[in-house]
C-alpha cells in the first residue's frame, strides 16, 4: 500500500505541531509497512507571501491528487485583522478548501481523560465517560450564505443569510445516523426551530431520515439549551448533529470538558475516502516558535486520517492508545501542566512527539 498525503503546514504554531503529526505518521507507516508519499502544499499566509493569494490553483491541483490532507491551523494575530495577508484567510483558504473538495461532513471528537479531570472546570462525576462525536454540516449555512452591505439612514447595515437545502441536510443527517450505529445509538439534533425557519427544515428532514434508523434514538434540543446541557450533563450526548455555525461554537465549548482545546482533532469528509484532517484550534501566534504548543490535536488528526481515508483502523487505535498512555504516565505539555504535576515530565512540542513515537514502538 502507498499513501499520498498532502501536507498543509498552516501558520504560526501550524508547522510545529504538523511536524509532530508527520513524525507519528512516519512511525506508523514503518510499523504497518506501507509507503508514504508526502506532498507539501502552499496555502494561507505562506502562499500569500509568495503569490499574493491564500489558495493558489496549483495547490488545489496537487491536493486533488492526494489520498488525504493533513493541515495545520490557519490565521494571523487578532490585532492584524485588517492586514490583507490575514483579513480574508478564513474565507479564502479554509472555506475555500472545504467547498472545493465538497467536504460537507465535519467530525469533531470530544473525549475526556481521567488523568486530566483536574483541568476541567466541571466536577469529576460529570466528566467520567464523556465521549461525544459532533457531526457538523460544513459547506453551507451562514458561513457560505449571501452577504450584503448597504447604507440605511446614513449608517452601515450588514447581513449574513443562513440558507439550507433539504438535500444538504439529508446527506449530513445520514452520516450522523450511520456513525451512531457504531456508537451508543443516539443522535441529538441541535438547532433553533422556535425562531429560525431553516431550523424547522432541519427538524423535518432529520425526522424523515430517522425513520430509516429505528434502532437509533432520535432527539432534538434548542441550541441555547444544548450549550447549557454540555456543561450540566455532557454524558447525555453521543452523536450531536448540527449546522455549520452552531457546530463551530458548540465544539469549542465542548473542548473545555477535556481540559484543553489543544487535545482535539477533526476530520472533514466528502462522499469518498478523501478527507482533510486538522486540529480544531487556531494558529496561536503568541506561542509560535517556543516549542511549547501541544501537538496532540495534530497527532490525533493523523489517527482519524488512518481510520477514515486509509482504512487502517488498528493503526489509528495504536496512536490513540499511545496518547492516552502518555497522559496516564503523567507527561504534559505546558497547556495541561499544573503545579501538582511532575516537572520532570513537562515536555516541549518536539519531545512530546518523540514520546508518542516511543509509545507506538513500545520502546
Amino acid at each position: 500500500m502507498k499513501a499520498k498525503i498532502g501536507i498543509v503546514e498552516g501558520d504560526y504554531i501550524g508547522p510545529e505541531i504538523t511536524k509532530e503529526g508527520i513524525k507519528v505518521l512516519k512511525a506508523i507507516s514503518e510499523k504497518y509497512n506501507f509507503d508514504l508519499d508526502l506532498i507539501y502544499l502552499e496555502a494561507s499566509g505562506q502562499a500569500y507571501d509568495k503569490y499574493g493569494e491564500h489558495l493558489p490553483k496549483h495547490t488545489l491541483d496537487e491536493a486533488s491528487k492526494c489520498d488525504a490532507l493533513l493541515k495545520g491551523p490557519f490565521g494571523g494575530p487578532p490585532e492584524e485583522i485588517n492586514n490583507p495577508k490575514w483579513a480574508t484567510v478564513e474565507k479564502d483558504a479554509i472555506l475555500g478548501l472545504r467547498k472545493y473538495f465538497n467536504l460537507y461532513t465535519n467530525m469533531r471528537m470530544v473525549k475526556t481523560y481521567k488523568c486530566l479531570f483536574n483541568l476541567s472546570p466541571l466536577k469529576e462525576h460529570l466528566l467520567n465517560g464523556v465521549d461525544i462525536l459532533i457531526v457538523r454540516e460544513l459547506i453551507s449555512g451562514i458561513y457560505f450564505g449571501e452577504k450584503n452591505e448597504r447604507i440605511v439612514n446614513g449608517e452601515r447595515e450588514y447581513s449574513d443569510s443562513m440558507t439550507y437545502k433539504e438535500s444538504e441536510i439529508e446527506r449530513i443527517a445520514i452520516k450522523a445516523f450511520d456513525y451512531a450505529t457504531k456508537r451508543r445509538k443516539k443522535v441529538t439534533l441541535i438547532a433553533k426551530s422556535n425562531i429560525l425557519k431553516s431550523s424547522i427544515l432541519w427538524r423535518e428532514v432529520v425526522n424523515k431520515v430517522a425513520k430509516s434508523y429505528p434502532e437509533i434514538e432520535n432527539n432534538y434540543m434548542h441550541v441555547d439549551n444544548a450549550a447549557m446541557q454540555l456543561i450540566l450533563n455532557p454524558r447525555q450526548f453521543d452523536v450531536i448533529l448540527t449546522s455549520n455555525m452552531f457546530g463551530d461554537i458548540l465544539s469549542d465549548e465542548a473542548s473545555v470538558l477535556g481540559g484543553s482545546i489543544g487535545l482535539f482533532p477533526s476530520a472533514s469528509l466528502c462522499d469518498g475516502k478523501f478527507g482533510l484532517y486538522e486540529p480544531i484550534h487556531g494558529s496561536a501566534p503568541s506561542i509560535a516558535g517556543k516549542n511549547i504548543a501541544n501537538p496532540t490535536s495534530s497527532i490525533l488528526s493523523v489517527a482519524l486520517m488512518l481510520r477514515y481515508s486509509l482504512n487502517l483502523n488498528k493503526a489509528a487505535i495504536d496512536i490513540e492508545n499511545a496518547v492516552e498512555k502518555l497522559l496516564e504516565l503523567g507527561y504534559r505539555t505546558i497547556d495541561i501542566y499544573t503545579e501538582f504535576d511532575d516537572k520532570n515530565k513537562l515536555l516541549g512540542t518536539r519531545e512530546y512527539g518523540d514520546a508518542i513515537v516511543k509509545q507506538i514502538n513500545g520502546t
